[in-house]
């Protein structure tokens, strides 16, 4: 699998210099899906980009991709994947730490994102989540990874997975990457 078909889905504000994602795109050649506006994320802008992103992919070249998202991110792989003709164009979502969008403190900053699509994702799903995430619990996480078929990984007390979580380059979970990309059956 070519690295530029791993698209990195930072979730709002972006992801800074030391998150686990910007590490990575530097270490290892991943794309970020860019997009117009962290601060102010509309979701069908953030899908209609993906979709724009994921369409220029060269799938017959490079294989399918493989998303990996943080925070508002893994909302936006599942938005995505519920409106998408095209979910054949992704092989696997590595998912960190859903932000819970539906919670009141959540849906007065970022509006256009509630309801959460609770489908099954098409494709082979790993999500990771932490004891005490501040903007999801681990209850509520379980919820998405059953809803989304997704196989539910819980890291302990390590907050929202971030760069304030000091994982580093987090190998333990690129490793699970990796997996993902080799996997002939996802």
């Amino acid at each position: 699998m070519n690295p530029s078909n791993v698209l990195i889905l930072p979730g709002w504000q972006g992801s800074g210099p030391d998150h686990w994602q910007s590490r990575w795109e530097r270490l290892h050649g991943y794309t970020r899906v860019e997009q117009h506006d962290w601060m102010r994320p509309l979701r069908g802008d953030w899908i209609a980009r993906l979709e724009d992103v994921l369409l220029a992919c060269d799938v017959e070249r490079d294989g399918p991709a493989v998303l990996v998202a943080h925070s508002l991110g893994c909302q936006h792989v599942a938005a995505w994947a519920a409106h998408s003709r095209n979910t054949h164009r992704v092989k696997a979502a590595l998912l960190v730490a859903p932000a819970d969008v539906e919670r009141d403190d959540v849906r007065t900053l970022l509006p256009s994102w509630s309801p959460v699509s609770l489908a099954k994702l098409p494709f082979k799903t790993m999500l990771f989540a932490s004891g005490n995430d501040p903007f999801c619990s681990l209850a509520r996480a379980r919820q998405f990874a059953l809803a989304w078929g997704a196989d539910l990984t819980d890291v302990g007390a390590c907050g929202h997975l971030n760069a304030e979580s000091g994982l580093g380059d987090w190998p333990q979970v690129h490793e699970q990457l990796v997996w993902l990309m080799r996997d002939t059956s996802a």
